[in-house]
């Protein structure tokens, strides 16, 4: 799986298109977080871009600025003359333009092929995991950044202090979030990784999560330099062990005693985390106190890992720690989305039991009368394989509002409901306010008659649902206005 660019000429790699020379490429849904970052660094190669998505965005305004040719709206002729033409996974078959580019015998590629032609220009650094590869992704550009390395990446998200999820720079060093999702993160071409967890997940595609694993070890055993491995997960402790028995340089973090890179003196408040990392006893390894202005212990162990890979390229323990202090969050990612009539409001991605119980830990640790939490599940087949599992999860909160699910695209399933999840809370935690809540408008009016002074609001899932804080601050706005305007 692993190919080296001085090994093999990257026009000859079956599967990966020649980006050694200018050329043009033809993005479709090129508004997508993952597309429009490769289109971002694509352009900044030098390669001609043009791209389409059904509707019209800030991104797609930002591609523009940029000088990438993006149309709204999907046609045939909107190929043109491109020599290559790559597609998201969201994209079918049966888009006009994936038919022109079949018909016309032009490669249509997928998001990873053409992101592993990329990573065989620079020394890639591939970020996986079932939870924080986005977090951990970002915090790594920001350090490698903080240590003036310049590296290039591609990201999930948007990294608040730099503005854009992508970036093609002068350094050799490529951060990119490598996605375990649909297997695409066995096309990238990585010289170190990161792995920050293994939980079960998109069993869809994997078919069990034992074949998840075997993806994992795969992807492990690809990697040509250190990865550094989360341990404080048993199945990352698992892969760990594995990886090692094959002969992989493994280096191991957490919380854990045994582990290489240990986090230790842990203070968690609502305004950050700080912890001491403390590297294998030798003279030139580091004890690292960090501070991050980002509550949770979950990112403790991101920024764990973040800095472990940029002190293993040879950032400055220093320059690393004064970046981690910097760091703002990605969108999505604890997002606080405002504080109105008294209220704070908080917006996760969170959409799996244990990046619930993390972001739920972190609220927790601010000094709020309530915790009223909103969770969307997300697609019907992972509902169905892990409703039960979301039981516990939300232990901590007072009051729950649970949506319907996401579909994502999926079609619904017999019996398959949010209600599902319902259930399994009132069976782990009976003690708990919780309510089903399907419409969306049921769902502000509820919010509004139940939310207090005093609360924090936070909203989870992979969903639409994030719009939800953007509704409630408009309206407990407009609420107390009129409160005003009564008193006057």
């Amino acid at each position: 799986m692993n190919v080296n660019r001085e090994d093999d000429a990257v026009g000859d790699l079956v599967g990966f298109p020649d980006l050694s020379v200018p050329t043009q490429v033809h993005v479709i849904g090129i508004g997508g977080a993952g597309m429009s970052a490769i289109a971002e660094v694509l352009t900044t190669m030098g390669h001609r871009i043009s791209g389409s998505d059904l509707k019209a965005s800030a991104g797609l305004e930002r591609l523009r600025a940029l000088g990438v040719e993006v149309y709204i709206g999907h046609d045939a002729a909107q190929v043109g003359d491109a020599e290559y033409v790559t597609r998201s996974t969201a994209i079918p078959d049966s888009n006009p333009e994936c038919i022109r580019a079949l018909e016309e015998g032009r490669p249509l590629l997928s998001r990873a092929q053409m992101l592993g032609a990329i990573t065989r220009f620079r020394r890639t650094v591939a970020v996986a995991g079932t939870h924080g590869k986005t977090t951990t992704a970002s915090m790594l550009a920001l350090a490698l950044r903080g240590a003036d390395l310049r590296p290039s990446f591609v990201i999930g998200g948007d990294v608040n202090e730099i503005g854009t999820g992508a970036a093609w720079d002068d350094g050799d060093l490529f951060v990119v979030e490598a996605d375990e999702s649909d297997g695409s993160f066995l096309e990238l071409a990585p010289r170190l990784a990161v792995v920050t967890n293994v939980d079960p997940d998109h069993l869809e595609y994997h078919g069990s999560f034992e074949a998840l694993r075997v993806s994992f070890d795969h992807f492990t055993g690809g990697v040509d330099g250190p990865v550094v491995i989360g341990i404080d997960d048993v199945e990352g402790a698992a892969l760990a062990d594995r990886a090692r028995r094959a002969g992989v340089d493994v280096r191991t973090v957490g919380t854990a005693a045994d582990a290489d890179w240990s986090i230790g003196e842990l203070r968690e408040s609502w305004e950050g985390v700080s912890f001491i990392l403390m590297g294998p006893t030798t003279a030139s390894d580091p004890r690292l106190s960090i501070t991050l202005p980002v509550p949770g212990l979950h990112n403790a162990r991101n920024a764990a890992s973040a800095a472990v890979l940029a002190l293993l390229v040879g950032a400055e323990p220093d320059s690393v720690a004064d970046a981690l202090a910097r760091f703002g969050g990605v969108a999505r990612r604890f997002e606080q989305r405002g504080r109105v009539a008294g209220v704070v409001l908080v917006d996760d991605y969170a959409h799996l039991p244990a990046e619930v119980v993390a972001t739920v830990r972190a609220a927790r640790s601010g000094n709020f009368a309530r915790l009223v939490a909103v969770f969307q599940p997300h697609r019907f087949s992972r509902t169905e394989a892990l409703w039960s599992s979301f039981g516990s999860s939300f232990e901590g909160v007072d009051v729950l509002f649970v949506t319907d699910v996401y579909p994502s695209g999926e079609a619904p399933r017999p019996g398959v409901s949010g209600h599902l999840l319902v259930e399994a809370v009132q069976r782990d935690l009976p003690h708990l306010d919780v309510r089903y809540t399907v419409r969306r408008d049921d769902l502000l009016d509820a919010l509004m008659d139940e939310l207090r002074p005093g609360d924090l609001c936070l909203t989870m899932g992979a969903g639409d649902l994030t719009s939800v804080p953007t509704d409630l601050r408009t309206r407990l706005s407009d609420k107390e206005i009129r409160k005003g305007v009564e008193h006057a």
